[in-house]
């Protein structure tokens, strides 16, 4: 099997905005560039600190913005990430590397670095890239016609995916995913 790195798969297109933005402006340059989160610099020292994401704005700004003194205009974005510290990734590493990583976190998005640098931001990995590589490059193999196959009859697949794990064909423990978090809050939208 043919080893894909994160720098292969990642967005290079990396949006930014200072910490010390308002929600509203971070909201207009996602809307403007068509990202669904931005990279936060400290204003101070030029570093990224943080993700803010779409979620993170209707989370802790839509649903709270009926009010003057909570409006998206004086809402910080310091205060509304939720990415702190923020989840890097070198883009040296392979996308399981990456996909692990983000359930470890509980994050969505992972700055990719070059050398494990923070400061040397290359791009970023979306669920939107696994879903693109995963179009591009899916097709129906031995294994994924048994995965197929058994959801036709729900009562074979812990059968099925035991043979393909016995196999080596499949991770052990994979049809259990991110189950254990779907009730849980994410750090980082």
């Amino acid at each position: 099997m043919v080893t894909v790195f994160v720098g292969e798969l990642m967005t290079q297109k990396l949006e930014t905005i200072g910490s010390l933005s308002s929600a509203q402006e971070a909201s207009k340059k996602m809307r403007d560039n068509n990202v669904s989160s931005l990279v936060v610099i400290d204003d101070n020292n030029n570093k990224p600190t943080g993700i803010v994401t779409e979620r993170d704005l209707v989370r802790k700004v839509g649903v709270n913005d009926t009010s003057r003194s909570n409006s998206s205009n004086s809402m910080l974005i310091k205060n509304i990430m939720s990415s702190s510290p923020l989840v890097t990734i070198d883009a040296r590493l392979s996308i399981e590397a990456a996909a692990d990583v983000m359930i470890q976190n509980k994050v969505r998005h992972l700055l990719v670095v070059e050398n494990n640098d923070i400061n040397r931001p290359l791009g970023i990995v979306t669920p939107t890239d696994f879903v693109a590589y995963l179009k591009e490059n899916l097709n129906v193999n031995e294994a994924n016609a048994r995965i197929l196959e058994s959801l036709k009859g729900q009562e074979e697949e812990e059968n099925v995916v035991e043979e393909l794990e016995q196999e080596g064909k499949l991770k052990k423990n994979s049809q259990k995913g991110g189950q254990e978090y779907e009730d849980e809050e994410p750090r980082q939208g």
